[in-house]
């Protein structure tokens, strides 16, 4: 007996939509398999290039700008030839979480750093560090100098007033104007003055506080010993308070070179010359500094050693022996001049 195929019968409604409902499912994973591969590949890509070294066959020094964006800062690594993608930085900077944390300015990436190493340096902000030293007692010609001598900086400077720069470390940017440099000095000045004035010593014989500025002028020219600073000063104040004059070596010199060494003894025509900067000739201060004071000086000047001293003169050793009276005074300068002669003997040997 021949049986007679059946026909399946169609599926109902309900059956109908379970069949399309497994078909789009199968296309759907079939269509992610492709995506899930792509990203797969971006992943591994990214891992590689993180942890790998990097294009960079020499030390590579680059300026990262203030307000660059994550993707900017990707773009200059790149075309800086640091980094081999710059989607690769972005992707990794958000997945490290230190997108948010990249700060600007200018590094020296190592060669071949890895991008973990070019993303840690500037979440680190392990900068290059630039520096210009003003030494304390510098002039402001001086300080004009150091400005215009450093590479690293650019445009003109003016000379500042004498007296108006404070001395010390400061940090520079390549690319930095030497105005901008010479302001943040000024403002360091007017910043440490204005926490001295307000606690300095009652009684001081300064009418402004830039007349103190002018006293720790002399003083710094004075002595290189940070801890006798104090006692200068006072023997300085002393002096203005009994009307006596300065006669302070310093000053004079400030009026013949405006600082800068003179290469030789003074002359007795220069100590006798009335200017206004020879302190032998003129009573009180001199009009104006006669060098940039620095921190310790400035403190010297606002809060002096209590002492009754008017006099002080070398001790051979690098500095000073002090005196109330005129009579000590004399006896320690017989004492430097033996010091003197026998120092001029020994060289003559």
């Amino acid at each position: 007996m021949t049986e007679t195929p059946v026909s399946p019968s169609p599926p109902g409604p309900g059956g109908l939509a379970r069949v399309l409902g497994a078909g789009r499912l199968k296309i759907a994973l079939l269509a992610a398999i492709p995506m899930a591969f792509m990203l797969g590949v971006l992943a591994l890509s990214v891992l590689i290039s993180f942890a790998g070294p990097g294009p960079s066959k020499t030390q590579t020094n680059l300026v990262l700008a203030e307000g660059s964006s994550l993707p900017q800062i990707a773009k200059s690594l790149d075309q800086g030839g640091v980094i081999s993608t710059a989607t690769g930085f972005v992707i990794a900077a958000k997945l490290t979480g230190s997108d948010r944390r990249l700060k600007a300015g200018e590094y020296a990436f190592p060669a071949h750093a890895s991008m973990a190493k070019v993303l840690g340096m500037i979440h680190k902000g392990q900068r290059v560090r630039r520096q210009v030293t003003l030494p304390e007692g510098i002039t402001s010609a001086m300080v004009v100098d150091i400005l215009r001598a450093n590479k690293d900086l650019t445009g003109l400077v003016a000379e500042p007033p004498e007296g108006s720069v404070l001395p010390g470390t400061y940090e520079i940017k390549r690319g930095e104007t030497r105005n901008q440099v010479l302001k943040r000095m000024m403002t360091a000045q007017d910043d440490l003055l204005a926490k001295l004035w307000p606690a300095r010593q009652s009684g001081l014989p300064y009418g402004s506080v830039y007349e103190a500025v002018i006293m720790a002028s002399i003083v710094e020219k004075e002595t290189a010993l940070g801890k006798e600073r104090p006692h200068i000063a006072a023997v300085f104040i002393n002096r203005l308070r009994t009307g006596m004059r300065l006669e302070t070596d310093p000053t004079i010199i400030y009026g013949l070179t405006k600082g800068r060494p003179l290469g030789r003894g003074l002359l007795r025509s220069e100590v006798l010359a009335k200017t206004p900067y020879n302190t032998y000739a003129i009573s009180g201060l001199p009009p104006t500094p006669i060098a940039n004071p620095g921190k310790a000086a400035l403190e010297a000047v606002l809060n002096p050693l209590k002492s009754d001293d008017l006099f002080f003169v070398a001790d051979g050793s690098g500095g000073h022996v002090f005196a109330a009276s005129f009579d000590a005074h004399r006896r320690n300068v017989a004492k430097w001049r033996k010091v003197e002669r026998a120092t001029a003997s020994q060289a003559g040997r």
